[in-house]
């Protein structure tokens, strides 16, 4: 555990043998930050008087008791034999009712491959393996179960949250196993909760199955770079491996602004701060504000959710920043709209002139159903925004950049149905496949 984490038990241990109250905790922890988190929160607990010699040595004690229960479930969990064939596995195979189940069905995640844990109140867990969702076992999780299981691991704050508001965003790490991002919600039947597998490590490019030309993105040293498409596309994972290319190559500085933070970038040759919504910061506009003063030479940032966010997000674009970021749309005129169209009107002039200056390239990506069943193959949609694109944009003509990408390829461009099309013709993908994914099905029918 790192001493942030050792901490924020060690505060969890002390409020439940109600040895010290919130109030103090909060009053330690902020002490403890003036201090640049040198010294451990239980030192400053009894300099303050919070808490006595004593008292500490017991909470420690406790603490590392747990601790390696803790360590001694997760290697029984990674440990556990997966269930006989061809008997159906029973959910108590894996939950039983023991504490720290979800950790159990975590672990059996990573173990089979898939992508996503889904635990729904009244449902069967199911696993998401290569896009398709299957159950673990045959039985449903009664409601009480499954608040159980969520609330297991989710810290008090995280807790509190999830009570107030109803649903909650946050990374969990497996220690010894894997991380995840998590989101954990109530509905009509109870509490739900979401995870997707997050690797160890960032991807590469190649490991992606994408082009090594997207590379090339990783070369601006100002303006926007946005990867967008539907939920589950691998949009993280693309922006993840542009980041470590540029973490390895670059001496520069860059902050990450993550809802919740996703994949680890230890420092290379540039220096990486990354900051999660909730944990480090209000809000994405708040980061953002904050990150213009903090000497950043790269900004990442996760979703482009808000007028604020993607406002300052032109401005740091504008400003001299390589912006990277995520958003949700379909291809890449739809994203050029979405951009401009979150604006009032009178400042529509001024927004297209900003975006058509500073955007420099839209990936938009699909991942698509292999025609041989081994996973899924991504299929790209490339606008490099050369000087007819910005054109085109400050002219208020964005349904002419579709000619512009129909004739780019010498620039690096390409068309989703094109992407598609090829992926058909080289036997990648079906024809079916094509026409699910395909802005224009019809010119793949027949």
């Amino acid at each position: 555990m790192t001493s942030g984490s050792d901490d924020l038990l060690f505060g969890r241990i002390a409020l439940h043998y109600k040895l010290v109250t919130r109030e103090q905790l909060v009053a330690a922890a902020e002490w403890q930050a003036r201090e640049g988190s040198a010294r451990r929160l239980g030192e400053i607990l009894v300099e303050r008087g919070f808490l006595t010699p004593q008292q500490l040595e017991q909470l420690l004690a406790v603490q590392r008791e747990y601790v390696a229960k803790q360590q001694a479930q997760t290697a029984a969990a990674v440990a556990a034999p997966e269930p006989a064939a061809p008997g159906t596995p029973s959910l108590r195979d894996f939950v039983l009712d023991a504490p720290r189940g979800l950790d159990r069905l975590l672990a059996h995640t990573l173990q089979s491959g898939a992508s996503d844990l889904h635990v729904h109140s009244g449902a069967a867990v199911k696993l998401r393996t290569h896009g398709q969702l299957a159950d673990l076992a045959p039985e449903p999780v009664d409601a009480q179960t499954a608040e159980r299981l969520v609330l297991e691991i989710l810290e008090p704050e995280q807790s509190a949250i999830l009570r107030e508001k109803g649903q909650v965003d946050f990374a969990y790490e497996l220690a010894d196993v894997g991380r995840f991002r998590g989101s954990a919600y109530r509905q009509q039947r109870g509490m739900d909760a979401v995870f997707r597998a997050i690797p160890p490590r960032p991807p590469t490019l190649d490991e992606l199955g994408l082009p090594s030309s997207l590379a090339r993105f990783a070369n601006f040293h100002q303006g926007m770079v946005l990867l967008t498409g539907p939920a589950g596309c691998g949009k993280s994972s693309t922006l993840a491996a542009l980041l470590n290319i540029i973490n390895g190559e670059r001496r520069d500085h860059i902050i990450t602004i993550e809802d919740p933070i996703e994949y680890i970038h230890p420092s290379q040759q540039c220096v990486v701060n990354q900051r999660q919504v909730g944990s480090h910061t209000s809000s994405f506009a708040r980061a953002l504000r904050g990150a213009l003063r903090e000497d950043p030479d790269i900004i990442a940032i996760g979703e482009l959710r808000d007028l604020e966010t993607i406002s300052l997000a032109l401005t740091a674009a504008e400003t001299g920043h390589l912006v990277l970021a995520t958003l949700h749309t379909n291809n890449a005129i739809r994203t050029i709209n979405r951009i401009l169209g979150v604006f009032p009107p009178s400042q529509q002039d001024q927004i297209r002139t900003m975006v058509s200056e500073s955007l420099r390239a839209v990936v938009s990506q699909r991942l698509v159903a292999r025609a041989d069943g081994d996973g899924r193959i991504p299929a790209l949609e490339v606008l490099v925004v050369n000087k007819a694109v910005g054109n085109l944009i400050r002219e208020n003509k964005t349904f002419q950049v579709k000619s512009v990408l129909q004739t780019g390829a010498s620039h690096g461009m390409c068309l989703l149905d094109a992407s598609l099309a090829d992926l058909v013709k080289k036997g990648f993908i079906t024809r079916e496949e094509a026409m699910k994914q395909a802005d224009e099905p019809q010119k793949f029918a027949g």
